[in-house]
């Protein structure tokens, strides 16, 4: 079965993207053939059981234009003979004059190479991510004369430049967003504002059943421990020092673990400031691990706690999976009203939100929730409700679908285990 649609991501598989693993696989159930597009090797060493699933082809570009120079030197060679290259070349020379790096220039080497070795049965392109990859598939199919489309989340909007924005959004033919944050502020930017839609990403609550025997927790920090637990990369958007010094301005006598899941830049630098916290014997570092683990841990917690907030670059969240991930598990979540997250946690009814940067208020919500068992129960009974009803992965995959259009679905559709 030939691959129909090309699939751009910065890197596949990657363990911290386990929405884009299971888009694929939906699509895929749904009777598309795709062809994953990777500008970077991957770097984790553990997979999660989607990725054996998956069935479509990788294709893993120059990570560094250096590293494969015949690849790139072929793919500059055809680019000459197009008439493509030499009207879309201006195009490029003003985004590096705008942006004059490296990372611009491999952008565009990608693209050639991209270009040449695309298979002859791709009919679209589609990027996960406004920024690098939406690059390299804006550039290739400029080169290419295909239609392409881009899927944006939330660092790659706010980070980047409104100018690079809104030319992409001048010339892809749609977007879709995850929050409704998101869409607002690209709709201003985008020339054509219907182009820009709202997918969720949803979860497939076949991979996140609910527990066999859930019972409720009935641990109160007094007489029992409550183990809370946070799953996201250490990085500065994810707000895991604000949670470490809210954790410090706990009463000594309360009773608490974490447990931490994720791996990231800021790893040692946040196990230090537990040490200088004083809070090395009640935190545990598990770094990045596979999603059967991360699924038993959530079991395994009490309260889930994530201190998202907006770093000085403008990176953010966008509406964090784990927060849905851990719903699922009738698990009460603690997090703050950043972003798309209050499109998915109502205060004090299904989840609990405090302002985001604010360790105070995280550490009186934290004592408050780790003392009340029962109020965590509530707000775990409404959680999972609300993201059963309204948060399941088929929405957002029938929304996809509708976008693409039926040309690009080559088979019947299959069943789940069907191969």
């Amino acid at each position: 079965m030939s691959p129909t649609v090309a699939l751009v991501l910065k890197g596949y598989p990657r363990l911290s993207e386990t929405f884009i693993a299971q888009e694929i696989r939906q699509l895929e159930l749904r009777g598309m053939a795709l062809l994953i597009v990777s500008l970077r090797h991957p770097t984790d060493s553990a997979r999660h059981p989607i990725h054996h699933e998956i069935a479509a082809p990788v294709l893993y570009l120059p990570e560094y234009l250096h590293q494969e120079p015949l690849r790139v030197l072929l793919a500059l060679a055809r680019a000459l003979f197009r008439r493509t290259f030499w009207r879309d070349l201006p195009l490029w020379w003003r985004d590096w004059r705008r942006d004059p790096s490296r990372n611009r220039l491999r952008r565009f080497g990608q693209a050639l190479v991209l270009a040449r070795e695309l298979p002859s049965s791709i009919k679209h392109l589609y990027a996960h991510f406004i920024h690098t990859p939406a690059s390299v598939t804006r550039y290739c199919a400029r080169l290419t004369a295909h239609p392409w489309s881009a899927s944006a989340h939330a660092k790659d909007i706010w980070t980047l430049e409104p100018w690079e924005l809104s030319e992409k959004l001048a010339e892809l033919e749609w977007l879709v967003t995850c929050t409704r944050a998101n869409r607002d502020y690209l709709a201003t930017l985008a020339p054509e504002p219907e182009r820009i839609g709202l997918v969720y990403h949803g979860l497939d609550f076949s991979r996140f059943p609910m527990p066999p025997t859930a019972a409720a927790s009935t641990a109160d920090g007094q007489n029992t421990t409550v183990r809370l637990i946070s799953v996201g990369r250490a990085v500065p958007k994810k707000g895991y020092d604000d949670l470490l010094n809210a954790l410090a301005q706990l009463p000594a006598g309360l009773k608490w673990t974490l447990t931490h899941i994720g791996g990231g830049e800021l790893s040692q630098s946040l196990q230090r400031l537990a040490e200088e916290l004083g809070l090395s014997d009640r935190v545990t570092w598990l770094g990045a691990q596979p999603q059967e683990q991360v699924l038993a841990a959530y079991r395994q917690a009490d309260l889930f706690v994530l201190a998202s907030r907006v770093h000085g670059d403008g990176d953010r969240d966008g509406l964090p999976n784990v927060l849905m991930e851990a719903q699922s598990q009738h698990l009460a979540c603690l997090s703050t009203d950043l972003s798309g997250i209050p499109e998915l946690i109502t205060h004090a009814e299904t989840g609990w939100l405090v302002p985001q940067h604010d360790p105070v208020a995280l550490a009186s919500a934290l004592a408050q929730l780790i003392r009340q068992p029962q109020l965590r129960q509530q707000l775990a009974v409404a959680g999972y409700q609300r993201v059963r009803e309204q948060f399941a992965v088929d929405r957002g995959i029938d929304q996809l679908l509708q976008r693409f259009g039926p040309d690009l679905v080559t088979t019947p559709a299959l069943c789940e285990g069907q191969e």
